[in-house]
């Protein structure tokens, strides 16, 4: 009988040993899925920050070199007694930036005669005009940009009145 006993209780324990193991098994299933869980969500942090990083450091040198595009735009106004060849080799630089920019998803966007938008045209005066009407682009002091869906430097006009 002796015998018997002991195998019962032996059962019990075996039994609540493992209660006891598959209730720490289901703490460190749980515990794995949240490490796992965390790590995704760090992994996709850090992904959308370098992005962001990315955009931003590329953001600067493009306004730099939208800087140098000014250049050429204000050095093709002045070339009226300049040897065709130079006005040909400036404007062939010229259209190889713009090509270069234009890679890069960045587009000029054509202000004279459109209507006033404050998120597209920054303001830099008015002037008198009978043609246009009042609210309209009348003159564009510098050249606005997009890249992609996003103004990124926004037109410098003259607003008719």
């Amino acid at each position: 009988m002796e015998a018997t006993k002991n195998d019962k209780i032996a059962t019990s324990d075996e039994r609540s040993e493992i209660a006891r193991l598959k209730e720490e098994l289901s703490r460190e299933h749980d515990m794995y899925l949240r490490a796992l869980a965390d790590f995704e969500n760090y992994r996709r942090r850090v992904e959308r920050e370098r992005s962001t990083a990315a955009r931003s450091g590329k953001r600067e040198i493009i306004l730099s070199l939208l800087e140098v595009l000014d250049g050429f735009d204000r050095a093709l106004q002045h070339t009226g007694n300049a040897p065709s060849s130079v006005s040909e080799g400036v404007q062939a630089l010229q259209r190889k930036l713009l090509s270069l920019l234009e890679a890069q998803g960045v587009t000029r966007f054509e202000s004279l005669g459109q209507t006033f938008n404050p998120e597209l045209h920054d303001a830099i005066g008015s002037v008198q005009s009978e043609e246009m009407e009042p609210g309209v682009v009348a003159d564009e002091v510098q050249s606005g940009y997009r890249w992609g869906d996003d103004v990124l430097r926004p037109a410098r006009v003259r607003v008719a009145r």
